[in-house]
């Protein structure tokens, strides 16, 4: 499986992280620490059961006191990446679009983020100048397989 992070900026295309507080975590799966808090414990348990790949803000939790605490050292021993606030310079725009692919042998499929992106909206400093490149990225990369099996 692959996560594929988009930042798009209404500025010039350099964002930056900011003062502002995150609130948006996800796990980092090959990371092992024992922790040594109950709180951090109980906090990593809940991760695990609840939230074992994917993203999660600390408003998913019913005790978000203890929460805090325990995302504090889990953290801090890199056990949780957090999804920073990004922002570009004073009254400019940025934008993040995350999708999850999972490669398989015979296809490719799109788990999450399935929204189509309009890139022609977009400008970028850099493109593909490899036509062999550039004409399999415009054949179907993501075939689906319900619509192969009709």
């Amino acid at each position: 499986m692959i996560g594929l992070d988009i930042y798009v900026s209404s500025g010039e295309g350099k964002p930056k992280e900011t003062e502002f507080r995150t609130t948006v975590y996800k796990r980092e799966l090959e990371q092992i620490y024992n922790l040594k808090l109950k709180s951090a414990r109980s906090f990593f348990t809940e991760v695990n059961k609840r939230f074992p790949t994917l993203p999660f803000s600390l408003r998913a939790f019913e005790d978000q006191t203890a929460a805090k605490v325990g995302q504090r050292e889990c953290f801090e021993h890199g056990m949780i990446l957090p999804y920073y606030v990004l922002a570009d310079k004073a009254g400019e725009y940025v934008a993040q679009f995350h999708t999850t692919i999972a490669v398989q042998p015979r296809s490719t499929a799109i788990l999450s983020g399935n929204l189509p992106l309009d890139v022609s909206r977009f400008e970028s400093e850099h493109s593909i100048k490899d036509e062999g490149l550039k004409t399999l990225l415009a054949s179907g990369l993501w075939k689906d397989e319900k619509a192969k099996k009709k």
